[in-house]
């Protein structure tokens, strides 16, 4: 069974502001160098006309995980992820986030919407972890799922702060 990771974070900024820091080149490379963790990378990075598409790679260092977990897959977890956006259509711009556990069967699935909210923004993550292992799967979907909030946490505190920075 899936487990759902709804997430969002409030901005004060506008959403033609976020969306413009979200389809950055600058914003991307900075954001994996701070919050990415030890040997973060990004593997692809395509900007378009008011798009943008990202392969990123990020790790879950294994003295953070439960030993369920590092008996099944011994080490770091090596996790695969994608963001896209879409344009800005009047006020909202939708996209879809993946993550995938290298080595393990299990993956995060879900679509983002950012739209304005009173004078601000917001980015909303409707997700799911879904780790197909009999008996174990549920309790490991919970690990990963606290994981990468985790991590959307971190980087949810960056963009507020590069957005600040920048007016």
């Amino acid at each position: 069974m899936a487990r759902r990771i709804p997430h969002s974070v409030g901005y004060p900024q506008s959403v033609t502001s976020v969306h413009a820091a979200l389809t950055d080149e600058r914003y991307w490379r900075e954001r994996i160098a701070e919050v990415g963790g030890d040997n973060a990378r990004l593997d692809t990075l395509e900007i378009g006309d008011g798009t943008v598409s990202v392969e990123m790679e990020q790790a879950i260092p294994a003295e953070h995980l439960p030993s369920m977990v590092t008996k099944i897959r011994p080490g770091d977890l090596q996790i695969v992820r994608t963001e896209s956006w879409g344009p800005l259509v009047g006020e909202r711009a939708t996209g879809a986030v993946t993550a995938r556990v290298t080595g393990m069967p299990g993956e995060l699935t879900g679509t983002v919407t950012l739209s304005a909210s009173g004078t601000g923004s917001i980015v909303e993550l409707d997700g799911e972890v879904l780790v197909p292992l009999p008996l174990i799967g549920g309790r490991i979907e919970a690990v990963i799922a606290e994981r990468i909030t985790e991590i959307f946490n971190h980087e949810d505190e960056f963009t507020a702060r590069w957005l600040s920075s920048r007016g």
